[in-house]
């Protein structure tokens, strides 16, 4: 399983982007399998990678169909061979290792 961050920003249409952000949500809400939490700067999806890549990409065009006519989209993947994993995994890590200092 792999951890994407993807944040998609339309260029040129107002200042406020949460419309299309909600648009590009709905798209998550749609699967039942990938786990999604949504940031102040982006969303991070967990997942199949293949499985992301294919929503990131459905993310991406609902937004040009709603009329935008350029769209930055940023992605990041975390995505390891050696052992899963999960955004909680990573979390709690931090966190036990702050109770160390």
């Amino acid at each position: 399983m792999a951890i994407m961050e993807v944040s998609l920003v339309p260029l040129g249409s107002g200042i406020s982007i949460s419309q299309y952000v909600a648009q590009a949500l709905k798209v998550l809400q749609k699967d039942k399998v990938i786990k999604y939490e949504l940031t102040s700067m982006g969303t991070i999806i967990e997942g199949n990678l293949d499985r992301l890549f294919e929503l990131v990409k459905e993310m991406h065009q609902v937004i040009f169909n709603s009329g935008v006519k350029r769209l930055v989209t940023t992605i990041k993947i975390d995505d390891r061979t050696d052992k899963p994993v999960t955004g909680s995994n990573k979390l709690k890590s931090v966190r036990d290792k702050l109770k160390l200092l």
